[in-house]
């Protein structure tokens, strides 16, 4: 057990958390930014969020998919589908005590491709900006999953 807390107390460990913390806030935000492109564009996706319009008619107009809206969301689905992983084997990754340096690296490149990541997919930057960004993170992550796995197994 006082293995377990003096890992926790590391500074992999702090690295970790601030980073995990930056990546979870920028897909929190995302989820403010589609509040506000349904809000501003008067579209969404339920009858009881259509209390602005007074008329059933109004609200029933207020029911639509609108394409700006819907890149947003597809973009916070993506980062559900990627920090979620991310974080739980960075996790992993930083029990089993890895060299700072190279654990600072895996989290600051999984960390900028989905700045990047989110930047490209939100303003529509062509291709290949936005794989190339996914593309990254994953690797960051397979990176640290590799580590996990393999010091497992020699456990």
């Amino acid at each position: 057990m006082a293995e377990l807390t003096h890992m926790i107390d590391s500074e992999v460990f702090l690295a970790f958390s601030t980073y995990a913390t930056i990546v979870t806030l920028k897909m929190m935000l995302l989820s403010l930014l589609i509040a506000y492109f349904r809000l501003t564009k008067k579209v969404f996706a339920n009858m009881e969020d259509t209390s602005l319009a007074h008329s059933t008619e109004d609200k029933k107009k207020m029911i639509r998919v609108d394409p700006d809206v819907e890149r947003v969301r597809r973009c916070h689905q993506n980062d559900l589908e990627n920090i979620v992983p991310f974080i739980v084997i960075g996790l992993l990754y930083a029990l089993t005590g890895p060299d700072l340096a190279t654990a600072v690296l895996h989290f600051r490149v999984f960390v900028v491709s989905r700045i990047c990541h989110t930047v490209s997919y939100v303003l529509a930057l062509p291709q290949p900006s936005r794989a190339l960004s996914w593309v990254t993170g994953m690797f960051a992550t397979f990176s640290m999953a590799y580590r996990v796995l393999s010091t497992a197994l020699f456990l």
